[in-house]
């Protein structure tokens, strides 16, 4: 008797136990459920298209197979940009200052003062002006990719950012990193309140040739002025 008393009692609390679980089962912690990577991703694209400059930063861990090894800049839509660039010639580690104004590079290497050379001369290196390009640079590189998941939703700085694994086409992923000479799976971080990339991971190479590269963007549409350097 006292056993059915007890089933009695424990049945409805089991129930709304289970009810309860139901509601907030697949929200990844109780919160809102994630979006799916595709849609992360389009809202990325369409938000960068009109991102007007930023500020960008590339380093690398190990021994990725890519030449730039380390960059750091501004850049504008236009296509206007100055930096830093640590570039690996012939296993030697050279940095190159840059500044970036219409079709005029002014550049200054270890030694000596600034120097002159073609856009197109210093595209063979690198171009940093592509990053914002809505043709060939992030936009178009989040419109390209396949196979995207949203893993999480983590901050990044002290920003809520959503993570989004995501497998990157070669011909869109080397605007950003030069050097890369297949598709990459790698991961994103897209900024929950303005769309925006803040973040990608890149794992490249195999064996000891091997590394991950990582891109950061910041200070969207910060104002960027330009001049050209003196000597």
């Amino acid at each position: 008797m006292w056993l059915r008393r007890t089933l009695r009692l424990l049945v409805p609390i089991a129930a709304a136990m289970l009810l309860a679980s139901a509601c907030t089962g697949g929200d990844d912690g109780g919160g809102a459920a994630l979006p799916t990577g595709p849609e992360v991703l389009k809202k990325a694209s369409e938000a960068m298209r009109a991102v007007k400059s930023a500020a960008f930063t590339i380093e690398t861990e190990g021994k990725p197979p890519v030449p730039v090894r380390k960059a750091d800049g501004r850049l504008t839509a236009r296509g206007d940009a100055d930096g830093t660039i640590q570039i690996e010639i012939l296993g030697n580690l050279q940095e190159l200052k840059f500044v970036l104004i219409g079709s005029d590079v002014h550049f200054k290497g270890p030694t000596g003062g600034f120097q002159k050379m073609s856009k197109s001369e210093l595209a063979a290196i690198y171009d940093p002006s592509a990053i914002l390009s809505a043709d060939k640079g992030v936009p178009a590189l989040l419109a390209a990719a396949t196979d995207a998941v949203t893993q999480a939703e983590e901050n990044v700085g002290d920003s809520p950012a959503y993570r989004v694994a995501a497998t990157l086409p070669q011909e869109k992923i080397a605007v950003l990193v030069p050097g890369i000479q297949q598709g990459v799976n790698g991961t994103l971080w897209v900024d929950k309140a303005s769309s925006r990339l803040v973040k990608a991971s890149l794992p490249l190479g195999t064996g000891d040739a091997s590394g991950t590269v990582t891109v950061t963007l910041r200070d969207y549409d910060a104002p960027v002025e330009l001049t050209a350097p003196q000597g």
